[in-house]
C-alpha cells in the first residue's frame, strides 16, 4: 500500500480576507474507505492525547495487505512537533518497519528498521518541520485560518517542501450528510495531492493522489465522530 497518504494532506474558507479563528486540537477517530491502484480497502484512524502529547494513527487493510502509520507529536508555539513516528506495512508475505526519530535538541532526523543505509540519515532539520500525517493537522488548520499552506515534510531520509493552494469548493456527503468543502491541490514532479477540508474536521474527509494524471490512492471519511 502507498504509503503518503498523508495521512501527504488539508478546511475551510481560505479565500476570505478576515482569518477566522484556529481550531483547538481535539480526540477524535474516523472510520474510512480507500483505493490504491483500484483495489479498495477500509481504514481507521485517531488523535488522542496524553499530557502534552498527541498521538495521530491511522491504519488500512484489505484481503492482501495492512499498513499503519502513527507519529507521536507536541503542540509548541503553534507549531506540530513531531517526536517519534512509526510506519509498518505487510503485503502477503513480505513486511515492512521502519521507525523515525526526531532529535530537536541536535535538529536531526533518523531513521531505523527496514530502511536502506542512504536513506538512515541523520537528516538536518528546521524548526516547523513536520511528517506526513502532520501535514494533514497544518492543512487543516491554516486553511481555515486563511495562512499560507507552504511545508517541509521529513520523510524516507529525505526533505521535500510542500506547497498547496486552493483550487475551489466543493459538496461532498460524509456519513450520509451534504458538507461544505474546500478543495486543496499540491503538485510537484508529475505527481498530485488533492485534499478537500471540512468545516470543524481537522483532518482531510477526501484525499486523491494522481501520478502522471492517474489516480493511485484515494481516501474518504465515512463516519467521524
Amino acid at each position: 500500500m502507498k504509503r503518503n497518504f498523508q495521512l501527504n494532506a488539508l478546511l475551510l474558507a481560505a479565500s476570505v480576507s478576515v482569518s477566522a479563528p484556529a481550531i483547538a486540537l481535539q480526540p477524535f477517530s474516523a472510520q474510512y474507505e480507500a483505493s490504491y491502484k483500484g483495489v479498495p480497502a477500509s481504514g481507521a484512524m485517531s488523535l488522542s492525547q496524553q499530557g502534552a502529547r498527541w498521538t495521530y494513527s491511522t491504519s488500512i487493510s484489505n484481503a492482501a495487505a495492512t499498513m499503519s502509520q502513527a507519529t507521536v507529536f507536541v503542540e509548541t508555539n503553534g507549531m506540530f512537533r513531531p517526536l517519534g513516528g512509526s510506519d509498518r506495512s505487510q503485503y502477503l508475505m513480505q513486511r515492512k518497519s521502519v521507525v523515525t526519530r526526531y532529535d530537536w535538541k541536535n535538529m536531526q532526523a533518523r531513521w531505523t528498521g527496514d530502511v536502506k543505509p542512504t536513506r538512515a540519515g541523520p537528516v538536518k532539520m528546521q524548526s516547523g518541520d513536520m511528517d506526513a500525517l502532520l501535514v494533514n493537522l497544518a492543512l487543516a488548520r491554516d486553511a481555515a485560518t486563511g495562512k499560507p499552506m507552504n511545508y517541509r515534510l521529513v520523510e524516507n531520509g529525505k526533505i521535500k517542501p510542500l506547497h498547496y493552494r486552493i483550487a475551489g469548493k466543493e459538496t461532498l456527503s460524509i456519513a450520509g450528510k451534504p458538507v461544505a468543502t474546500t478543495k486543496v491541490v499540491q503538485s510537484a514532479g508529475g505527481k498530485q495531492t488533492v485534499a478537500w477540508i471540512a468545516p470543524g474536521i481537522p483532518v482531510p474527509v477526501r484525499i486523491v493522489q494522481r501520478e502522471d494524471g492517474s489516480e493511485t490512492f484515494s481516501l474518504r471519511i465515512k463516519s467521524w465522530r
